[in-house]
């Protein structure tokens, strides 16, 4: 199992690093901050340039934590919050990916918020340092809650944007 988490955290925390150094750095093939604004104020992400080198801080930070399995379920928290937001922009498509839907961030940001349930296993610093016996039900509950609350309220902010912009 351990090897398992271990293999998982690599994958989906490595994808996830990969997604934010496209915003951040125009790595990958990205866009970089600058490409990247245009597409965050047409979602309502106003002003672009700084919520992209938020979001992009988001998911560089936090997948990094979980491939290290340190502080795992912050790094779950900072993860699941950006992609919520990134799949809300996707939402009236619908899920799958195919129709251009949420299907990629919800899974992203579903297996990155079950590792502050799960824990990082025992290949992780939290591990090395004792801190894995802290993690289940209540460290996951707080990180879903804080992705949750902190992702409701940009989505709030960026239909706010959007609806004051079409109505000027």
């Amino acid at each position: 199992m351990d090897l398992g988490l271990l293999l998982l955290r690599l994958v989906v925390g490595g994808l996830i690093f990969g997604h934010g150094a496209q915003k951040g750095f125009g790595l990958f093939g990205g866009m970089g901050p600058a490409g990247t604004a245009p597409i965050f104020e047409s979602w309502g992400l106003r002003p672009g340039k700084p919520l992209v080198l938020i979001a992009a801080t988001c998911e560089l930070v936090g997948s990094t934590l979980l491939i290290l399995g340190l502080g795992t379920p912050l790094g779950a928290a900072m993860a699941m919050g950006t992609l919520i937001v990134a799949a809300s922009v996707n939402a009236g498509n619908g899920l799958w990916a195919v129709k251009g839907g949420y299907e990629l961030p919800l899974l992203y940001a579903v297996t990155a918020g079950s590792f502050a349930f799960i824990g990082p296993g025992r290949y992780s610093i939290d591990h090395l340092i004792g801190l894995t016996d802290a993690y289940g039900v209540v460290s996951g509950a707080i990180a879903v809650a804080a992705a949750v609350v902190s992702a409701a309220a940009f989505v709030a902010r960026a239909r706010h944007t959007r609806t004051h912009a079409v109505a000027a």
